[in-house]
């Protein structure tokens, strides 16, 4: 729907000046449009302004000076009201705003007050994520062993805690007798050294690319020869996870990620910038999702507390 709409012409420009200067992946840029688009079409019809059905040509920069920061705020009433949204999705989207202003202000100079700079998020409750156990992560790996490519996408996510969109960009040449390299988010590129079972997968994979008739870089190709898209890396992981007689429907691919970065936690004694290195976060605050600790853990540490085992009649001093 959003695609259709005649937008601020601002809006565009700022966008490409998120994608030519600042680097910003096409899924951030798309996610920036529909933020700042829904609020000015909540604006549009809360002020009863006669247009045709979203078409958003006529704001301009009297429109925009206009806007107030009780305007902000009532559009994320909405958005909890109305549309159920998230406090996560909320954050997001007031962080669209936020920037957008900040651009109008900074760099097209448009406004003189950004009244968004005093816009506050919702506060988001820190959950822990839901991985694997070690257990989980060994059966789902023998469940994909059907199929060279398939065992080569779990044993990658499992081992380099890659994201979906990560992995489905992957090139051969990207993959080297140690390390595979990268783009992240931003298209920034960073280092992953591979594991013994992830280089033993890949060279059972690459030996079966080769008999594929492909003309594509693509490190993972269907049957056709095509690069495979992130819905059908999504299918096979849904596939393998069925085989392996595990829960289909609360484990994703992103589940795998943070079944890795756990994995990697509990038993490598990773420290928290390693971690951080590896997943390709920007920022540490990011990375105390996956620091979080196990049942048995907390167990023992309230055990090591050298009054655990003093019961019955405690000598007084």
């Amino acid at each position: 729907m959003l695609k259709n709409y005649k937008s601020f012409e601002l809006l565009e420009q700022y966008l490409s000046y998120l994608t030519v200067i600042k680097g910003r992946s096409i899924n951030t840029v798309i996610e920036y449009r529909t933020d700042v688009l829904m609020f000015f079409e909540f604006l549009c019809n809360k002020r009863n302004m006669e247009r045709e059905k979203y078409d958003l040509s006529m704001i301009d920069n009297e429109f925009v000076n206009s806007i107030t920061l009780n305007d902000m705020y009532a559009f994320i009433s909405h958005c909890q009201t109305e549309s159920k949204a998230s406090a996560g999705t909320r954050a997001r989207k007031i962080v669209s705003i936020r920037q957008f202003w900040k651009y109008l202000k900074n760099k097209a100079r448009v406004i003189d007050n950004n009244v968004a700079e005093d816009l506050e998020t919702p506060k988001i409750p820190k959950r822990i994520p839901k991985y694997l156990t070690l257990e989980e992560s060994v059966r789902l790996l023998i469940a994909s062993e059907f199929s060279a490519r398939n065992h080569c996408i779990i044993t990658i996510f499992l081992n380099c805690a890659l994201r979906l969109s990560e992995l489905t960009s992957l090139d051969v040449g990207q993959v080297s007798s140690d390390t595979l390299q990268v783009i992240g988010k931003g298209n920034k590129e960073r280092k992953i050294f591979l594991t013994s079972a992830t280089k033993k997968a890949l060279e059972n994979w690459l030996k079966e690319r080769e008999h594929i008739d492909n003309a594509t870089t693509a490190l993972f190709i269907t049957k056709q020869g095509q690069r495979m898209t992130g819905r059908s890396v999504q299918d096979v992981v849904k596939r393998c996870i069925k085989l392996a007689n595990l829960d289909h429907k609360n484990i994703s691919v992103h589940k795998l990620r943070h079944t890795a970065a756990t994995l990697m936690y509990q038993y490598g004694k990773v420290d928290i910038r390693s971690l951080q290195q590896i997943l390709g976060h920007e920022s540490i605050a990011t990375i105390e999702i996956y620091t979080h600790i196990d049942e048995s853990q907390l167990r023992t540490a309230v055990n090591s507390n050298p009054l655990s085992g003093m019961y019955g009649n405690v000598m007084k001093g």
